[in-house]
This record gives C-alpha cells, structure tokens and sequence, in this order.
C-alpha cells in the first residue's frame, strides 16, 4: 500500500507573559492581567476549518516556561497532501491570535478584546519529505493586532511589550487513506486513495461493504464467536445479539415501527471472505417523552474482528455508543472504548469522546493529542499519535465516508477493515440518532417489512 503524505504540525508549551496593567479607577473592561486569555491558531491561505483554540496560561516577567507548560493546551493541526502540495508563493505560515477574555459570544459579539498576533513561518515541504522541523522555541514578541478600532486600541497598548511561549513543531505522519464509493447502506466498493509524491494514479478497490437491516440482520449469528474468547465475555455477546433481534424491552411502540435496530455492515475482501463487521447491539430508541436518542439512554455498535476462518474466529474490537445532543448547537454525540478479554473478565478503555455537528457534520479522530483522558496520562492501547480519522457528512446530505489510518497502526489489511467497519458505523449513527418525527431513507428499512 502506498501511503499519502500528511504533515502534522504540533504546538505546546504555550504560556503568555504580559507587563504589569494598571487598572482603570472605574474598573470598566477587560484587565488582561486579571482575565483569562486564549489564543487561535490558523495557517494563512487554509481551510478555516484547521483553525484551533487554546487557553493561555499567565505567567509573570520573572516566570519560566516551565513552570506552567504542564497546564498548557497542546494544539495539533494536520496538513493532508493536497495542502502540502499546494503551491504557493510564500512559505506555510502559523498564525497566533491572542485574546484577552471569555472564550465565545454573547448575542453573537465576542467579549474578548485582541491583544495581538504572532506568525511563525513554517518549511511543511521538508517535514512531508521526512523531517522534523521546529520552526520555533522561546519567546516570540506579541505584535498589533490587525483591527485599530477604538474598543482594541487600549488592549493594544497594553499589550506593547506582551510576549508568548510556545514550541511549534512539523513532523512527518503519513497515513493511508480509503474512501467508500457509495453511502456504507449501499453496498459501496471501499477504495483505496493513492499516495506518492505526484498524488496521481488510479484509485485501488479493497474492500466491499454489505449492509443488511431488521431480519436480514439474523445473519450476524454466524459471527458470535466460540473459541477465540472467554466463555463470559461470549455469552455477553450472544445476550447483546439476541437484544438487537428480538428487541431488550426499551423500545416502545414507535421505535418499533422505525425498527432502528438489528443493523449489520460487513467488510468483505476482494476474494469475498469477511474480514470484519459493525453490529448494532443496542437498538436506537428514543428516550420516554422525547423523539430523540438521548446520553442516558444510546444506542450502540459492536465492532468485530475476522481472525480466522469460520464463525468461530471473531471477536469483538471496540464498542461504539451515539445519541443526540441537547444544547444550542444540535449535535451527535459518540464514545467510543476497546474491548479486551483479559481472563475472567472484559475489560474496555475509551479512545475517543466528542460531538459532531448534525447539520454540518464533521470528523470523527480517534488522536490522543484531542482525546483529554490520553493527555492525562491513561493507558493509551495505540503507539505512536495519529491513529484515525473519518468524514460524517450532515443530515440530508449523500456520504462516501473517507477514512485516514496512521500508517504505524497498520500490519496487514486486517488491521484497515475494523477502522472501516468503525467508520461506517459512525455514519450510519447520523441517520440511527435522526429525531423520530423524521422518516429513515429506505436503504435503511428495506427489509423490515419482510
């Protein structure tokens, strides 16, 4: 397999130092040495949607950079090849805007005021060709922010001999990447996306992907394992199939005529052996007095592994649960955890926790550099940092999912069919955590009236 070119550029140990302020006798407005401050990062001539946020610790003059890096946010940013290639008559360049403030709006106008911007060039072409680059450590001076309106001219001065700490680094992170051809309900050929330096040549089929709904579903008895686990942790799995079938007594009337449950996505090699599978094990239902799948009560994915021939050779990967956001943003949420049999007992980690906007869609990682419980020190299963990446399109919208693989987590082609049986799973979970006032499509209820 011939890996893309991706560049993933690094920023920690950020700390702001500010001169002393005095403070207004009216104490009206934003006092940068009291407030909290944040910055946001962005390279100029890219998508917006690479733009990051990060709180700034204060420190004083006579404050190292050590003594606060550890609070510190560290920001990571991925350049995917096409942006590295992209030409340019200038260098890549990190742009830093600091603000003093409360991160958000308040009716739509931000509280924070700009104290200033700081741009660090930076070489993405020698990191995509292998190199480790770090285009900055230390100090950096904190310049005039761009506006000279009236309400930032006062933080500006304020902010005249303001300075921020930060180390900026660009390292190679090649990845695989993989796009289905279809939407994973179906039955889309998975393709692979070439690499190379020229980015060109034909996409290479891989996989094929079958999805089966309601009875149809019964199928996925074949994949309860026997053998290649504990007895517990089958019996666990043969109890989460027959709740997917038979419905576990959550589902009242109108989830049962939406029938969000008994969904199966199988990924099948080009000789058409299954080498891996996405089960819903825990049915879509909306919870008491809502149309909606809520936190407290999510639906849920089971993800298995091929290791063998027969039925006897699967088990189970990873655990995914969905449901649908409450809040002023409407969002899908999803958790995603390990499962290990270790003796007597299962066991699961968590790998990935966040949201994805409903209307806009978005990503779904699985990186420790954005997952808070890998930062803190948990035991992190995966080596190396990137580990996957996936597309959800929004609500209403057609997906062909793509799915980016850090080539370190790859040995075989086994190890790529589980990530693309997860990401098939995530997407159909935009249509599972759909509000029950709205109709599924009928690729997604095909056979339930069977």
């Amino acid at each position: 397999m011939d890996p893309c070119a991706f560049v993933r550029l690094t920023v920690d140990q950020l700390l702001l130092k500010l001169p002393a302020v005095p403070r207004p006798s009216s104490g009206a407005g934003v006092h940068p040495s009291t407030s909290p401050c944040f910055c946001t990062l962005s390279l100029q001539d890219h998508p917006a949607s690479l733009s990051r946020t990060a709180l700034l610790p204060l420190a004083s003059a006579a404050t190292g950079a050590g003594a606060a890096a550890g609070h510190a946010d560290t920001v990571v940013l991925s350049l995917d090849a096409e942006a590295v290639r992209r030409p340019s008559a200038r260098p890549a360049e990190l742009v830093v805007s600091v603000h003093a403030g409360p991160m958000g709006t308040n009716c739509g106008i931000s509280a924070a005021r700009a104290l200033g911007r700081v741009r660090i060039p930076v070489d993405v072409a020698r990191a995509a060709a292998g190199e480790t680059v770090v285009a900055r450590d230390g100090w950096v001076d904190v310049g005039k922010p761009g506006s000279a309106s009236a309400a930032a001219s006062s933080a500006a001065a304020a902010a005249a001999r303001a300075q921020i700490h930060m180390v900026v680094r660009a390292e190679p992170d090649p990845r695989y990447v993989f796009q289905f051809g279809g939407e994973p309900e179906c039955g889309p050929v998975v393709y692979q996306v070439p690499g190379g330096a020229a980015g060109g040549g034909q996409r290479q089929p891989v996989f094929t992907c079958r999805f089966s709904a309601g009875r149809r579903a019964s199928r996925s008895r074949s994949l309860t394992p026997q053998s290649s686990m504990t007895r517990s942790t089958s019996r666990r799995l043969r109890s989460w199939l027959s709740s997917t079938l038979h419905g576990d007594g959550r589902d009242g009337s109108r989830a049962s005529r939406e029938q969000r449950k008994g969904w199966t996505v199988t990924i099948h090699d080009l000789s058409g052996s299954p080498v891996a599978a996405a089960s819903m094990v825990t049915p879509f239902v909306p919870s008491p007095g809502s149309g909606r799948v809520s936190r407290a009560n999510p639906g849920s994915w089971l993800i298995l592994q091929a290791t063998g021939a027969g039925p006897s050779s699967w088990k189970p990967w990873a655990r995914l649960e969905a449901w649908r956001e409450r809040g002023p943003v409407d969002a899908l949420g999803y958790r995603l955890e390990l499962v290990f049999d270790s003796g007597p007992h299962e066991c699961a980690v968590p790998i990935a926790e966040s949201s994805i906007s409903t209307k806009r869609g978005g990503q779904f990682v699985i990186d420790p550099a954005t997952f808070p419980e890998a930062a803190a020190g948990a035991a992190w299963p995966f080596a190396g940092g990137f580990v996957m990446g996936s597309t959800v399109e929004g609500e209403g919208r057609a997906s062909r999912p793509t799915v980016q693989v850090g080539v370190q987590h790859v040995s075989c082609m086994g190890d790529v069919a589980v990530f693309v049986a997860l990401s098939a799973a995530v997407d159909l979970c935009m249509d599972a955590c759909k509000l029950f006032s709205q109709r599924l499509r009928k690729e997604l209820c095909q056979d339930q009236d069977e």
